[in-house]
């Protein structure tokens, strides 16, 4: 077993948001990732462009609210509420309110 304090994580080196990567394993039966991204108000995932990558995207919002766009249809996420993203969709994820959104994220492949 393997304990990690997320606080003291180095943050991965994105000016926009606060993005850690908490666990990250690549095996023959796949490929898992696991962090936590921190959205300040009106700033965006990426930065420019879309998201899209091989794995499933799991993802819990733990603080404020989200607003999403996978493959062009919009939808809202709130401190709760969980996401999941099927692999190959392009999407984007963007913070319209006025307080951080904190998410803890899972890639699965």
């Amino acid at each position: 077993m393997e304990v990690l304090n997320i606080e003291s994580l180095p943050e991965d080196a994105n000016a926009a948001v606060r993005l850690k990567t908490v666990f990250s394993q690549a095996s023959l039966s796949g490929n898992l990732a696991m962090g936590t991204v921190t959205i300040p108000p009106g700033k965006r995932v990426p930065f420019k462009g879309v998201s899209k990558h091989e794995e499933n995207e799991y993802s819990i919002i733990v603080k404020g609210s989200i607003v999403t766009e996978v493959n062009g249809k919009v939808y809202r996420a709130s401190s709760g509420e969980a996401t999941f993203i099927p692999a190959g969709e392009e999407h984007i994820a963007y913070n319209d309110s006025n307080e951080d959104c904190k998410i803890i994220w899972v890639l699965v492949g």
